[in-house]
């Protein structure tokens, strides 16, 4: 491991919003903060929104910044990666992050049913092997894990700049007859001026230099029905 890494590792350590368990602490078990994060970590009773597969937290920063009334957790497996965001978070004194270090798989180790508001998945690995497709974050093996600790008809954002991806998850949400708030396939032509174009990631940012249009969608996830596997995925 190189010397920087380590360095960064160390210094996850020191910050207070920074929480990284053991495996043997969330396999197949509760974790200590489970339906306790607004009262044990925020202190207040603010909506709590994710960003799964955070990487470097630029969207759960900004998010933070942007609204101070919603709670942001960003999630990511890699420490070296989330120590960006948690190093902003902690120098800004932004009192609404936090970061979780741990698999997405785990997720509901961590909540409870009904402790998450809104998931956000910013440009995820699209597992375009159909060998790897159960691993999407937006297949149904995983929404419906989200169902587990998503208030009903909670929000889920994807943006992405793989059409692929955004083609299958939109396939994806139409045939469970899922509630659509908006997408499209161009989100920079698109005329929207919220969130979703004020704040760009690293990749974001190098996605749109190389010229790939960013794909954006939005639904809201019911916690009651199972969500059934896309039928024709022929990409």
């Amino acid at each position: 491991m190189g010397k920087k890494k380590l360095v960064r590792f160390r210094d996850l350590e020191t910050l207070s919003r920074v929480f990284q368990p053991p495996f043997e602490e969330v396999y197949d078990k509760d974790y200590r903060l489970k339906g306790r994060w607004k009262a044990e970590v925020f202190g207040n009773e603010n909506p709590v929104v994710l960003e799964l597969g955070c990487g470097k937290g630029e969207y759960t920063v900004g998010l933070a910044g942007m609204n101070p009334e919603k709670n942001y957790i960003g999630l990511d497996i890699k420490g070296a990666r989330i120590w960006t965001g948690a190093r902003i978070a902690n120098d800004e004194g932004l009192e609404n992050v936090a970061f979780l270090r741990s698999r997405i798989d785990f997720i509901t180790s961590f909540f409870a049913r009904n402790e998450v508001d809104e998931i956000w998945i910013t440009f995820p690995d699209p597992q375009s092997k159909k060998r790897r497709r159960r691993k999407r974050l937006t297949g149904a093996r995983f929404l419906n894990l989200y169902r587990q600790l998503l208030k009903d008809d909670g929000v889920v954002h994807l943006k992405t700049d793989n059409s692929g991806l955004y083609k299958y998850t939109l396939g994806l949400v139409k045939q469970n007859k899922l509630v659509i708030e908006r997408h499209t396939d161009d989100l920079y032509n698109s005329g929207w001026s919220d969130e979703t174009v004020s704040i760009q990631t690293y990749y974001e940012s190098r996605f749109r230099t190389e010229g790939s249009k960013i794909h954006f969608i939005q639904f809201r996830l019911p916690s009651d029905g199972e969500i059934e596997e896309l039928l024709s995925d022929d990409e």
